[in-house]
């Protein structure tokens, strides 16, 4: 018998990944024993503060991956979207589960769109890209920092604090809660933060008994899409908080990636967008952000850095 302890934050939305993770094991693998440890985390103890504030989503992970240093946790669920760019080598991401939907979804329990939504209409988010996008296309909106789990964001949006919210469609469908969607982001103008919509496992980079426990676990294509996101994200200077987008999608051994960044006022947008063979992925990202940087990236990004 194999045991897997696995770490994950508290909230419903993390222990419901730590238990999809649990029972996809044990289909690969009846031999599997699998323990949850929750942990909590300084992310979640701090949501009274913007994450550009106090080190960005990263804090999400810290506890985690002490705990795999420790020895406490064989492994640790992530949002793909919460990790930094730059892990330490002491630890790996080896599997990407099947990716989810990767888009954004408008909250509302009056409104049916981002167009219908009144003039100085109040969005609650936490996100620097949401906001970016969303100012892009509507400069009325007033945004107010909204943090918490996704239970405790739809309470607020319900108890009348906002007009709409903005959160993730693959949360909103793992916690059952589908319904609550009002309109769903996608398009050029609605790019995602690079990794959303899918979930990560990780551990650490000695632990090869582990890591062949869990390998049955990743799926090529979504594996193949992030990691170029997360490579061009990288490149860029970026953070898991950055007001980026980019997402790639992987179709028949083809990949195309997207990429966008808005200035801080919201008037001003720089786009990429290349398509090529998925062997060639790693070029694709590098060159999805020099051409990002060719227009002046560095330079919004500084300005969000000093806003």
């Amino acid at each position: 018998m194999h045991k897997i302890r696995i770490g994950t934050r508290g909230s419903e939305l993390a222990l419901w990944q730590a238990n999809h993770v649990a029972e996809l094991l044990g289909k690969h693998n009846s031999e599997v024993q699998v323990e949850i440890v929750p942990i909590k985390t300084e992310g979640d103890r701090r949501i009274d503060v913007k994450l550009s504030q106090f080190g960005g989503k990263g804090l999400f992970i810290k506890e985690l991956e002490r705990s795999l240093h420790d020895d406490q946790v064989d492994i640790a669920v992530h949002s793909m979207k919460d990790v930094t760019v730059k892990l330490d080598p002491e630890f790996c991401i080896k599997v990407i589960l099947d990716r989810g939907n990767p888009y954004d979804a408008l909250v509302s329990n009056r409104y049916g769109s981002i167009d219908q939504l009144p003039p100085n209409a109040t969005i609650g988010t936490c996100s620097l890209r949401r906001k970016s996008q969303l100012q892009s296309l509507r400069p009325d909106l007033r945004f107010v920092t909204l943090r918490g789990n996704v239970p405790t964001r739809l309470k607020r949006l319900d108890a009348g604090e906002f007009d709409a919210i903005v959160l993730a469609v693959s949360g909103l469908n793992r916690l059952g809660r589908a319904n609550r969607i009002t309109q769903v982001l996608e398009g050029k103008d609605h790019i995602p933060s690079p990794g959303q919509g899918a979930l990560g496992i990780e551990c650490r980079s000695r632990d090869a008994r582990i890591q062949e426990l869990i390998a049955p676990l990743n799926h090529e294509q979504s594996s193949i899409a992030v990691h170029a996101e997360r490579l061009t994200n990288r490149q860029l200077g970026g953070s898991c908080v950055a007001p980026i987008g980019i997402h790639a999608s992987v179709n028949n051994g083809r990949m195309e990636m997207s990429a966008s960044i808005g200035s801080v006022d919201g008037s001003g947008r720089i786009r990429s967008s290349i398509e090529g063979s998925t062997e060639d992925s790693t070029t694709i990202a590098h060159a999805v952000a020099g051409e990002l940087d060719r227009q002046g990236a560095r330079e919004i990004l500084n300005a969000w850095e000093s806003d």
